[in-house]
């Protein structure tokens, strides 16, 4: 073993085959997490076995998220020691394809993980108690409100360390049995979210803005806001109505959802759909003045909700669609179809867009400063557009 020949490229080599032999391992674990769940039915009673022993994992930390500390040993035979054997398993397969000294430094890792476990009997930061899961899920890198998802809904969330699993496959986000309220659903893009949702297995209701709830006026929505786990805000308009449809009624149904659900396990979720014209604003045309500034003014509400951990809130900024608003490049139902892409697969800022806009919207978004006062009735401009 000579390393004193060691070079900068070297190096780099070896940093990325640790990255991906830990991702690859990682992926491989999660897919017999997976399998365990599915195993649960077999006709094939050692694969029931195997799953009865992942079984103990969700009792010792169970549905509502509460840890059962006498179940601990049970637990490091049942699902720490088999976690471990199959994570060193997977790594070791990569002493065949790669240098002996980045695998080794994943092995120790898997090592110091097992130890870890082994010191704080299962309970490490990612299996905890909890009374309250935060909103603030991290996309790439699983984090404590990630995984408590998994304990409370077992057929999603699969991914341990990383979020490769979970994002291939599309497992972050539950849809079926859940309960969605979606406002302008007899819109374009509401009914087609509606009708997607419901053929994945959700239960929707509906409302509609100047029927069910209006600008200063959302407190009888409350029977069926706290009814709801998903709230989708999917209603707008242009002219005179845009502050009202796009600003004040999305401002009010949200912060009336969080308050609602500010003593649940698991935060209130809220799907907004902004607009491009977060990004490029009006562009003199005088028919997008109050829909264009209505957009922004939310979007920067909306950065509060997106940085809260008392929401789960997902900011869907498509391109133009075809709708009663006008034609667009793609329809409602491709636009919706993006959007879920996404949505399942964990992503909060949820770009649906042919012409690259709602991506570098992002930035714009994210460095906005947020707008967290009270909501206050806007007064259309009058931009001389019915002249």
């Amino acid at each position: 073993m000579n390393l004193g020949n060691i070079g900068v490229w070297d190096v780099l080599v070896w940093i990325v085959q640790g990255v991906v032999a830990f991702a690859i391992s990682t992926f491989i674990f999660d897919t017999i997490h997976w399998a365990l769940h599915r195993w649960s039915k077999s006709r094939f009673a050692l694969l029931r076995t195997f799953a009865s022993w992942h079984h103990v994992h969700h009792r010792f930390l169970d549905g509502k998220m509460q840890v059962h500390a006498d179940l601990a040993m049970t637990n490091f035979w049942a699902h720490l020691l088999p976690e471990f054997l199959t994570s060193a398993a997977g790594t070791a397969l990569f002493y065949l394809v790669f240098h002996w000294i980045p695998v080794t430094a994943v092995l120790a890792l898997h090592v110091w993980n097992f130890i870890n476990n082994i010191r704080t009997e299962g309970m490490d930061a990612n299996h905890m108690s909890m009374d309250r899961v935060s909103g603030r899920q991290s996309l790439f890198k699983v984090n404590a409100a990630y995984h408590a998802m998994h304990h409370i809904t077992p057929d999603n969330f699969y991914s341990s360390y990383l979020n490769v699993f979970d994002l291939v496959f599309g497992r972050s986000c539950t849809i079926r049995h859940r309960r969605f309220l979606i406002t302008g659903a007899s819109g374009a893009f509401g009914s087609a979210m509606k009708a997607k949702i419901e053929a994945l297995g959700g239960l929707v209701e509906t409302a509609r803005h100047g029927v069910d709830f209006a600008a200063g006026d959302v407190e009888r929505m409350r029977p069926k806001l706290e009814h709801a786990d998903v709230l989708i805000l999917a209603h707008g308009a242009k002219g005179p109505e845009a502050w009202d449809a796009n600003y004040t009624t999305f401002a009010e149904l949200a912060d009336l959802f969080i308050a609602l659900g500010k003593d649940r396990l698991v935060p209130p979720e809220i799907w907004a759909v902004g607009s491009e014209a977060e990004f490029h604003g009006d562009m003199g045309q005088a028919d997008l003045v109050d829909y264009a500034a209505s957009k922004r003014a939310f979007a920067r509400r909306a950065l509060g909700y997106y940085r809260s951990p008392d929401v789960l809130y997902r900011h869907i900024v498509p391109s133009a669609f075809t709708s009663a608003m006008g034609p667009g490049p793609m329809s409602a139902d491709t636009a919706v179809r993006i959007a879920l892409f996404f949505i399942r697969r964990g992503f909060s800022y949820v770009p649906v867009t042919f012409t690259t806009l709602a991506l570098w919207n992002y930035f714009r978004f994210i460095r906005q400063t947020p707008d967290p006062a009270a909501v206050q009735p806007r007064v259309a401009i009058d931009s001389g557009s019915g002249r």
